[in-house]
Order: C-alpha cells, then structure tokens, then sequence
C-alpha cells in the first residue's frame, strides 16, 4: 500500500459488476457527465449511461478494471480495454477517474502504473486512449506519463485528443 496523505491507497483488480467498480464508475460518470453538462448529473442519467455503454469486456481475457480506495472510501478507477489495432493487440485505458478529495496527490499516476505494468505482463507493446479538449488536467497527465497526440483512431463525439504510449 502507498501513502496518500497519511491514509492508506489500495488499487485493486475488481470485476466490473462488483459494488465497489459501480460505486467508483457512478462517480466517474458523475464527475465526467457534470463536467461536459456543466450541471450535476441526475441518478436516473447515469443509469441510463451504466445501460448504455456496458464495461463487461473490462475483465479478462478482453479487459482489466482497478478500484482505487483509500482507507475504504472509493478515490478512483481505471480501465484496461484489448483491442485489435492493425493485427496488434493495444490496450486502451478508459474510465480513468480520481475523486476530487484526492486529486493532485498522485493516484492518477498509481493508476497509470499499474495498467503499464499489467499490458507489458501480457505482452502488449503500445497504450492508447481519447480524451476530451475540456479535460486538460488529464491531458497534463497523460502527457507527464509518456503519451503523445495522434491522428483519431476513433470517432467518438465525445473525444477531442487521441493519445498513445509505446511500453517497448
């Protein structure tokens, strides 16, 4: 375990439908969807995104997906996608999330690390990932971790900046 400002942080592999992966993606859809809304997203709302746009390929063999707690409070999240990019298998992180009350203490970082960590372990030799323009302290982090701007491998109306990391 790592110190967060004197609590303890565990970053632990959960299955996406596990209490605590809902807990940590209600309050990453929360904090996203009230960002691009800029209003507080209603409960019903994020029901229908956690409908919508389902995470069960974030556990293996197609996905990880980690819960950040620190004491046990949920204080973030992270996603690992497999996808198949040019015959090469990529990892795409997603749902990358830390709560406000723990921001700038370096869980973002943990987080990174240990999506690193599991894609090199599985062979996998690149990262990528989308963000949106507004989201620019994430964009600091990423860019902090290695990743660099790259023409859209996507096209989703959400995402401004396309980003990859080679782990080789």
């Amino acid at each position: 375990m790592t110190a967060v400002s004197g609590t303890r942080l565990a970053v632990t592999v959960v299955p996406p439908a596990h209490p605590r992966a809902r807990e940590a993606l209600r309050a990453y859809y929360h904090d996203i969807g009230g960002r691009y809304f800029d209003r507080p997203m209603t409960e019903a709302e994020v029901d229908t995104i956690l409908t919508e746009d389902p995470d069960e390929d974030l556990q293996p063999p197609t996905g990880w997906f980690w819960v950040a707690t620190v004491d046990t409070t949920v204080a973030g999240c992270i996603g690992l996608r497999y996808v198949t990019e040019d015959g090469h298998r990529v990892g795409e992180l997603t749902r990358v999330y830390v709560s406000d009350k723990v921001r700038r203490q370096g869980l973002g970082a943990r987080l990174i690390t240990v999506v690193e960590q599991q894609a090199r372990t599985e062979g996998v030799t690149s990262l990528r990932l989308d963000v949106r323009t507004d989201l620019v302290e994430a964009r600091a982090l990423y860019t902090r971790h290695g990743f660099h701007e790259v023409p859209a491998f996507n096209d989703s109306p959400y995402a401004g900046h396309w980003l990859r990391k080679s782990l080789q």
